[in-house]
């Protein structure tokens, strides 16, 4: 049995902040997560992506980020069930949780905090024929490392914002890039909308739309697809197809725990903590709702940080907290040192 102050549930950029957040608090924490490694999408789908809107950070990787994440939060020693997906959930007759994964391994700890992303997903995959034959063999419905289409030719197709960021990244390293969109309106924010339309006037991108991949033809790897447009069909020769129709998400055995769920998310309250239904279980990250929620790293960061300070009134209700900057607490946090914490502060201030 695992015990623990806070267990989390998802290892991904919002999981990980709140061991830090936890760290300040000198409460221990425990993930779980079904990747067999920490970092969730950022690690696992675009490692080499960029972010833009991390404070501090113009851009960064995905990838980077998560390795960040974890040097922050490394004075504090997290544990780390992973490749085991959370599967049930018991709630014992003092308020704290039971929780077994698939695999049998049992958790105990008096808070539980759900940051499990957009939960298990699968890609959403294009209606061809034939397209099961060329998956990793040409086709690819993830971009974990763009050095993969170095001076290839590359379609892309899709509407939202993965589809525009990942055309805009692949012109400075594919030889050719295609954007093929079935309507003339993109879904993905202006101001990728225009850095493709400039890129497209300078020929480092194929715009084509409205337009749709009707057919695929290679013998054993992908050489060309079928484009229709206008009514009229032609081939287009390349050696990678990208269709980023975005995830279909699922929360999996979470669903079944008794939370409120409202369209595929879990419902929490955002007046004070995060916390859902049940007492003792927060949600955080883009796997909650509320109103007015925004899925973006920076909110899940804000959530962490909020439902860490809940859950130490909860498991110490008889002790006051006093907040402090992380001048102090970060440092005194890291090593117990009170010297250490108030040469820091002096530091800062001069």
């Amino acid at each position: 049995m695992i015990k623990t102050d806070i267990l989390i549930i998802g290892a991904g950029p919002t999981g990980l902040f709140s061991v830090f957040e936890a760290g300040l608090l000198k409460l221990k924490c425990h993930l779980i997560d079904a990747l067999p490694q920490p970092g969730g999408q950022c690690a696992e789908i675009y490692p080499k992506k960029p972010i833009y809107d991390i404070p501090a950070y113009p851009e960064v990787l995905a990838g980077d980020l998560v390795a960040n994440l974890m040097k922050q939060i490394e004075p504090f020693e997290p544990g780390f069930t992973l490749g085991e997906r959370a599967e049930t959930i018991e709630k014992q007759n003092d308020g704290s949780f039971i929780v077994t994964t698939n695999r049998g391994t049992k958790h105990h700890a008096p808070v539980v905090a759900i940051a499990g992303g957009l939960g298990s997903f699968e890609p959403r995959k294009p209606q061809l024929d034939n397209i099961t034959n060329f998956e990793d063999n040409g086709i690819e419905y993830i971009i974990r490392d763009p050095e993969l289409y170095r001076n290839k030719k590359v379609a892309i197709a899709g509407g939202g914002d993965s589809a525009l960021d990942w055309s805009i990244f692949l012109a400075d390293v594919a030889n050719e890039v295609t954007l093929i969109h079935r309507r003339n309106e993109f879904r993905g924010a202006l101001d990728s909308v225009e850095k493709v339309e400039s890129l497209k006037k300078t020929g480092k991108i194929n715009l084509i739309t409205p337009a749709e991949v009707t057919a695929l033809q290679g013998n054993g790897k992908l050489e060309s697809i079928t484009i229709k447009q206008e009514g009229e069909e032609f081939n287009l020769e390349l050696d990678h197809f990208i269709p980023l129709f975005g995830l279909s998400p699922k929360l999996g055995p979470i669903a079944n725990w008794g939370l409120e769920i409202e369209k595929n998310a879990i419902k929490v309250d955002n007046t004070l903590d995060y916390q859902t239904n049940i007492p003792g279980i927060y949600a955080i990250g883009d796997v909650n709702t509320y109103p007015g929620k925004l899925k973006l790293i920076l909110c899940g960061f804000h959530e962490a940080t909020l439902m860490c300070q809940s859950a130490y009134k909860r498991i110490f209700p008889d002790k006051k907290y006093v907040m402090k900057y992380t001048t102090v607490s970060g440092v005194d946090g890291f090593d117990g040192s009170r010297k250490e914490a108030e040469k820091a502060v002096v530091k800062s201030i001069k």
